[in-house]
């Protein structure tokens, strides 16, 4: 009989993500044999002592090695590929309910620590892999030695980037610039004409008005509407506006 799949989404689910990554996958491996623990120490300095709480930083330093990985410069994408993989969520120890950073966390986040301190932190980081056999491909220049990452694992699956490590670093700060400059939203510009970017109101009557707001203030409380003690009572005349063609 010929069988076909229904798929239908369950309330609720026995999952558990350590048990869906198999023990020769790479990013399993990675966690058990990385301990980024003095990451905590190395970068306190650059953290204030009040606030919310920001991401952590052996969180932050593990998303940027998978970037760097997985060829992707990108903080954008490299959250939404993340978010896909099971491995790569039990690296940075997410379980499939936990929302990941912001994209924008992780561009700000970058910008917190001076250029020369995150590429010696995340340098430190990637020699970590090479000495425990888990990269392979480029010499890697570290610390002005180089290091020939070719650990033999026979068996098991090696990681090669793309590129040279310094090369992703340089595409990720251009990327990550870009994203902080960018606005939130498009100026569609200044559609006004030229009267409607000037204050009608002569000196006078600009006095007058403000001699008005001054007397207002005193008993705006015994005027309707009057509950915002921030209220003033002013002309149009006194204001311009760049948006509304409407508005003179």
């Amino acid at each position: 009989m010929q069988g076909k799949k229904v798929y239908q989404e369950q309330l609720f689910n026995s999952f558990r993500l350590s048990d869906r990554v198999p023990p020769t996958n790479f990013y399993r491996r990675l966690k058990e044999a990385l301990n980024l623990d003095f990451l905590y120490d190395l970068t306190r300095g650059f953290y204030g002592s009040s606030g919310q709480k920001s991401i952590d930083p052996v969180v932050f330093f593990k998303l940027c090695l998978v970037g760097y990985l997985e060829n992707i410069i990108s903080d954008r994408k490299l959250i939404e590929h993340c978010s896909m993989r099971l491995d790569i969520l039990y690296f940075i120890g997410y379980d499939i309910d936990e929302e990941l950073p912001w994209h924008s966390t992780i561009s700000r986040t970058r910008q917190l620590f001076p250029e020369d301190i995150f590429e010696a932190v995340f340098t430190k980081v990637f020699t970590l892999c090479v000495e425990a056999g888990m990269v392979s491909g480029h010499t890697q220049a570290i610390d002005s030695a180089p290091v020939k990452a070719n650990a033999s694992m026979d068996t098991l699956e090696l990681k090669v980037p793309e590129e040279e490590l310094e090369s992703h670093l340089r595409r990720v700060r251009h990327i990550s610039a870009m994203d902080k400059e960018q606005p939130f939203r498009k100026n569609k510009g200044d559609k006004s004409d030229k009267g409607q970017r000037s204050i009608t109101a002569n000196e006078q009557e600009l006095k007058a008005i403000s001699s008005r707001n001054k007397r207002w203030s005193k008993d705006q409380d015994q005027r309707p509407g009057s509950g915002n003690k921030g209220s003033k009572y002013t002309s149009n005349s006194a204001f311009l506006s760049l948006r509304s063609s409407e508005a003179r």
